[in-house]
């Protein structure tokens, strides 16, 4: 069995495992009687933890159609947090007492351990990520001491928390690719010649930058806007005026980050934060980051600028 097979069984048992875990929050939720939207919320999680763990056996279209059903519910407003079962405080400020900065080992474990993976074996970074969470988990156990049934009530939370955001990075990942098969990166490239001049270094690189901030803060993933913008904007009006690729298109991708600090459509950053810290404004996260993502991008400019050709 090579490389990839592994990491294609591992893969398979990742996703199973988050599938088994939403699955779980289905339960909770059908058992909540005081949840006004219980069935809706229910639907949804039971919907995308079949999606996860059968997503590779269940015809495409099948797929879709789960996709759209979820989103039909995310639309009428049946996607709700119910009743969560409250920390005990004073008991949260014991463990965290004793524990001091151990607490932080396990988060950490992930970025140390998935890098090793990454670093020396040839499995690909899903299967790193996917191993040093493991890994993560199994030490959180070892540190805290915590029991099964607290590791399921605290996803349960954690995943109410998060709402429908929790399905957001796979569908916008899929959009980036539809904007690509779709050629929306070429017809971008045709607008933008008519509005810019061509053989311009600097403006052409403004465009670039902004261009991926913009984008990335329309569908709140820089990868996926990576793609678009880089056919549409870095081909035509960076590279092909002598930009070297791989400085301008790293300094592209990074500049697209700027926009993920700037958009509600970025969940797990923006929006996550603010739901479990149960801030009264849901935005105040992006207004916090908005002042240093804008004056990054303009860094990046000049760097992209300077360092680019």
């Amino acid at each position: 069995m090579d490389t990839a097979q592994i990491s294609n069984i591992l893969l398979e048992i990742f996703y199973t495992m988050i599938g088994l875990f939403m699955g779980i929050t289905m339960i909770f939720t059908l058992k909540d009687k005081n949840h006004k939207t219980r069935i809706g919320t229910a639907l949804f999680w039971g919907i995308v933890a079949v999606v996860f763990i059968l997503g590779n056996y269940i015809p495409s279209t099948i797929v879709g159609l789960l996709v759209v059903g979820i989103a039909i519910l995310s639309a009428t407003k049946q996607i709700n947090m119910g009743t969560l079962k409250q920390l005990d405080e004073t008991f949260a400020t014991l463990k965290a007492d004793k524990l001091g900065l151990k607490i932080f080992v396990p988060s950490l474990s992930i970025a140390l351990i998935a890098m090793l993976v990454a670093s020396f074996t040839s499995f690909p970074g899903t299967v790193a990520i996917g191993m040093a969470t493991v890994c993560a988990l199994v030490l959180t156990f070892v540190l805290t001491k915590a029991t099964p049934k607290e590791l399921l009530e605290d996803t349960h939370r954690t995943y109410q928390s998060i709402g429908s955001f929790a399905i957001l990075p796979q569908l916008l990942a899929s959009l980036g690719v539809l904007f690509t098969t779709a050629g929306v990166g070429d017809k971008i490239a045709s607008i933008i010649s008519t509005v810019i001049p061509t053989g311009n270094e600097f403006i052409g690189v403004a465009t670039y930058c902004i261009g991926m901030a913009l984008f990335t803060i329309i569908m709140g993933n820089a990868f996926a806007a990576f793609a678009v913008i880089t056919a549409g904007i870095g081909v035509p009006f960076v590279f092909a005026i002598g930009g070297d690729p791989l400085i301008c298109g790293t300094l592209a991708l990074t500049a697209g980050y700027c926009g993920t600090l700037l958009t509600p459509m970025a969940a797990n950053f923006n929006m996550l934060p603010a739901a479990l810290l149960d801030l009264k404004d849901k935005n105040s996260v992006i207004k916090v980051q908005a002042p240093l993502a804008l004056t990054l991008l303009v860094v990046h400019i000049f760097l992209m600028y300077i360092l680019g050709f």
